[in-house]
């Protein structure tokens, strides 16, 4: 029993997760298998695959969110082997008792029919319940939250059904409802007819006049336009970052390449550098190769002229008063220093000047 019932489940739960839920035929349910009533403590122990628990579940389900899913989930899970029928109010309806709705009731059929946990959906369902409709449908229990639900002249709708013990009670999940959309599209009305107009719906679409469209519109321009600056500013601050960072980049390049200069100049040309190195022996090999020489010019100081003088004659043999006139030419003294000469020819010319002389004496 335990697995043809997990068998059961397993084939239920892959065929209503590929296929959409069925619509419920006018005639109600057709099923052959005695339909006994159950309490719930049966239907919490379990029952027969064969015979599921039946359930339902009504509502409007206008804007079907995530609160109706959590609500349709509860019910469904709310017996081990349970059968979901759920109950969508036409608009006909809803328009009496609650109000406009924003889909249509063929929408509203729609979406239920392809929520998991739904197995059945009947269209046009009763504002308020009776035993024929509970009968035609077999129905064993109902689901709803547990609050009143005061409509149509009643303060609850569902209270001859918990009467009766065929309720069963959900929880309502907080801070989502239909109620809560509506009025976040109300409070940001001028939002959304700007959103609409910007994908493509004209003015009369959305109801909205002529001026008001204007001043959409231009509203939607100012926004681009600071998007527009935004994105501009955004692109330049990038823009200046980069290159902040290259410029500390080359900064630093930069520094290492002149401390890198420095380092090579002052190993080259500081003074123990390679440079004066190469100086104090290139001076070595000059002066090895071209000795010292006296200046030129000079006839006091050539040594030919030191060893013509006699070394026997005297100071006073050499006064002014014995010597003998000689002729200017004889006594005329070597060429100027100034002039320019060979070291040859200042020889000759000091040699002839001491031969002279030393005749002279003589």
């Amino acid at each position: 029993h335990k697995l043809l019932f997990t068998l059961n489940s397993c084939t239920s739960g892959v065929h209503a997760l590929r296929e959409p839920a069925a619509f419920a035929k006018s005639t109600g349910c057709e099923s052959e298998i005695p339909h006994e009533k159950l309490t719930i403590a049966q239907a919490r122990r379990g029952t027969p695959a064969h015979r599921p628990v039946r359930v339902y579940a009504d509502g409007i389900f206008d804007l079907f969110h995530s609160g109706h899913a959590r609500a349709l989930m509860q019910a469904k899970n709310v017996f081990p082997n349970t059968y979901l029928i759920v109950g969508v109010c036409s608009d006909e309806l809803t328009h009496k008792f609650k109000g406009y709705t924003v889909m249509t009731e063929d929408e509203r059929y729609e979406a239920l029919r392809h929520c998991r946990y739904v197995d059945e959906v009947v269209r046009d369902a009763p504002w308020t319940l009776t035993a024929e409709f509970l009968k035609k449908h077999k129905i064993d229990f109902v689901a709803h939250d547990d609050i009143p639900y005061t409509s149509a002249g009643s303060e609850d709708v569902y209270k001859h059904i918990k009467e009766a013990g065929m309720f069963v009670a959900t929880q309502r999940t907080e801070g989502i409802s239909t109620s809560d959309l509506i009025t976040r599209i109300v409070r940001d009305y001028d939002v959304y007819v700007r959103r609409n107009l910007q994908r493509g719906y004209t003015a009369r679409e959305l109801n909205v006049g002529f001026i008001n469209e204007n001043k959409y519109r231009i509203q939607n321009q100012v926004d681009k336009m600071k998007e527009t600056v935004r994105t501009v500013e955004e692109k330049s601050k990038h823009f200046v970052y980069r290159v902040e960072e290259k410029s500390q980049d080359l900064i630093h390049k930069w520094e290492e390449k002149s401390r890198e200069f420095i380092g090579n100049f002052l190993q080259l040309f500081g003074p123990d550098g390679a440079w004066h190195v190469i100086q104090e022996r290139s001076g070595r090999m000059l002066q090895a190769l071209s000795p010292y020489s006296s200046p030129r010019g000079s006839p006091s100081s050539s040594p030919t002229r030191r060893r013509s003088v006699s070394p026997d004659s005297s100071p006073a043999s050499a006064s002014p008063s014995a010597s003998p006139p000689s002729s200017p030419s004889s006594l005329s003294p070597p060429s100027s220093p100034s002039s320019p000469s060979s070291p040859k020819k200042c020889a000759r010319s000091s040699l002839k000047a001491a031969s002279s002389y030393s005749r002279h004496v003589q």
